[in-house]
């Protein structure tokens, strides 16, 4: 809160960059488990058809 009221906007953009960061790495993540544990999923990934 203190960089906030400071103006200090390296550390701001910072935080805001790290928070991005983290967001996209978890909904990475959370895309890979749910293919991993649906093969349905997992076979359109790896372009298998259902036969």
């Amino acid at each position: 809160m203190d960089a906030i009221l400071q103006r200090d906007y390296p550390v701001i953009q910072g935080i805001v960059l790290l928070g991005a960061i983290v967001f996209i790495l978890v909904n990475l993540l959370v895309d890979l488990l749910y293919a991993w544990i649906n093969p349905k999923i997992r076979d359109e990934m790896l372009g298998k058809t259902a036969r």
